[in-house]
């Protein structure tokens, strides 16, 4: 009975050293979380918050993939608890993936750790991400838009995105947003059309009588977000990359604004074709005039008769 003791024991105590070795752990259910956040500020920094509710059994909590660093563990009094191993640590699936195994707890535990998960390229960072649970994704200030699997989002008011359910998601964003503005005039209207890309735009053409804008990209595979109004442009529309039909995304900014997002695959001409374009009034006004004296001068001549 004794030796019966001890060996229950000694595998606790055991259970309680693992922790603190990094070896792998398949202790309790999966946790009860109260938040999953991730931060992505402007210099492509990636903080990842968990609070986790108490439990009156050990719990599991999956951290989300990638390189982790800066991993803190503490309680609703902010005591570490990792400090001596029995109140948490650390396991690893087959693929390496981490996890954190929390022993029962009568306080929220709050977990912290920066992801080393950004990919830059010029002015556009990129992370992919994926989560089994709902969480949110929150932005820096300084960050105006993104885009959300290639679909683009202005943030304006919002802090950030929540990915209902969890997921998996492409998040891109620019460090330094570059913004080309082309000024078109008609008549005595202008417009401003807003280009946001990495890449060099030339020859840049608003054709009327053709319904049509046109631009040089000199660089392959880069972002181009074309941004402007429908009474300039509008739709439905077609997008050709030297003379061939591409795909793009199309969404309102606001009520006057239309947003068109496109990744050409090779440099060369991009031709945005609409089906309605700025009119002409100017010229229309004299004939309209004269149109108008003519329908109504038998109607004058009637009055003046009675």
């Amino acid at each position: 009975m004794n030796k019966n003791i001890f060996l229950i024991v000694a595998v606790f105590s055991l259970i309680l050293v693992i922790p603190m070795s990094h070896a792998q752990l398949t202790i309790g259910g999966n946790a009860e979380q109260k938040l999953i956040e991730m931060k992505l500020d402007i210099d492509g920094t990636v903080s990842v918050k968990h609070v986790v509710s108490s439990s009156n059994m050990p719990v599991t909590v999956q951290l989300f993939s990638g390189t982790i660093s800066n991993l803190v563990i503490i309680n609703e009094k902010g005591e570490d608890m990792f400090e001596n191993g029995a109140n948490a640590g650390i396991a690893y699936d087959p693929q390496g993936n981490q996890s954190i195994v929390i022993f029962p707890s009568k306080q929220n535990s709050i977990i912290e750790y920066n992801l080393e998960s950004i990919i830059p390229e010029d002015n556009l960072l990129t992370i992919q991400t994926s989560y089994a649970e709902t969480y949110s994704v929150i932005f820096s200030d300084e960050i105006e838009m993104i885009f959300l699997n290639n679909n683009i989002i202005f943030l304006e008011n919002k802090k950030g995105v929540s990915l209902n359910y969890g997921g998996s998601a492409t998040i891109q964003y620019y460090s330094n947003t570059p913004k080309i503005i082309k000024e078109v005039q008609w008549e005595e209207n202008k417009f401003d059309v807003e280009i946001i890309t990495d890449s060099k735009i030339d020859k840049f053409n608003f054709e009327q009588t053709s319904k049509s804008i046109s631009f040089q990209v000199n660089e392959e595979d880069k972002l181009v977000t074309i941004i402007m109004s429908e009474e300039l442009l509008g739709g439905p529309y077609l997008i050709f990359l030297d003379d061939e039909k591409i795909k793009f995304n199309k969404t309102m900014k606001n009520e006057n604004n239309i947003v068109l997002n496109i990744k050409p695959e090779v440099s060369g001409e991009i031709v945005i074709i609409g089906t309605t374009v700025i009119p002409e009034f100017s010229m229309f006004i004299p004939l309209i005039m004269g149109f108008f004296i003519v329908l109504t001068m038998p109607l004058i001549k009637k009055i003046n008769l009675h």
